[in-house]
């Protein structure tokens, strides 16, 4: 039995707290296709937690190849 993954939106300090990046450094990630794009509402930017989480794991998985 699998357990459901809930998602919520990020700021962008939590997104900063959990990758441990800049913010000007995840901004040209985004630029560069590297990072995943926020979801506007707004004038505001906020992050899909899943995506987030899935682009630390991919790093984890590029990290071992």
């Amino acid at each position: 039995m699998t357990t459901a993954q809930i998602d919520r939106l990020l700021t962008v300090k939590e997104v900063l707290d959990m990758v441990a990046l800049g913010k000007t450094k995840l901004y040209d990630m985004i630029q560069l296709e590297e990072f995943p794009e926020p979801i506007k509402l707004g004038s505001l930017s906020r992050w899909s937690l899943l995506e987030v989480q899935e682009w630390i794991a991919q790093q984890k998985m590029n990290r071992a190849a």
